[in-house]
């Protein structure tokens, strides 16, 4: 492992710790997501995790709260992290491939197929709460299919 490599290891281990220790597995390769996805009965939520700002400071946290507060728990709650994790974040992308790339992202699948998905663009300048009650609507309607 390069400098580089090291130092980023360094600086995005709370942010993966955040999800983690919210229960959310952590998927780091292409063949772990491919495992995931063969295996996934019900519903999964999937967080394209990142180093942004609005990572850090919108989608985790709206993130964490839909999953408390919802009434309907997804089955499974499992992350990639784009730029670190390259080829278990392209793999993951390659099951919702008609989607643009996009980080951070959220992603809500039912029995391997994307029922859901909140672009970027739908968290950056949104506020947590707009973001975790779209989401927490969205898992009770999934789950209820």
């Amino acid at each position: 492992m390069n400098a580089y490599d090291e130092y980023m290891k360094g600086i995005v281990a709370p942010m993966r710790q955040q999800l983690t220790d919210e229960g959310f597995k952590e998927l780091l390769t292409a063949e772990e997501v491919n495992e995931h996805m063969s295996e996934a009965q019900g519903v999964s939520l999937v967080v394209i995790n990142s180093v942004c700002g609005c990572a850090a400071g919108l989608a985790r946290p709206a993130v964490i709260e839909a999953v408390h507060q919802a009434a309907a728990k997804p089955e499974h709650l499992v992350t990639v992290f784009a730029g670190q994790d390259k080829e278990a974040t392209a793999q993951m992308r390659n099951y919702f491939e008609e989607i643009p790339p996009s980080s951070p992202s959220i992603a809500v699948l039912k029995d391997g197929q994307l029922a859901h998905f909140i672009p970027r663009e739908q968290i950056e300048g949104y506020e947590v709460e707009k973001i975790r009650d779209q989401l927490t609507q969205v898992l009770e309607q999934v789950a209820a299919k």
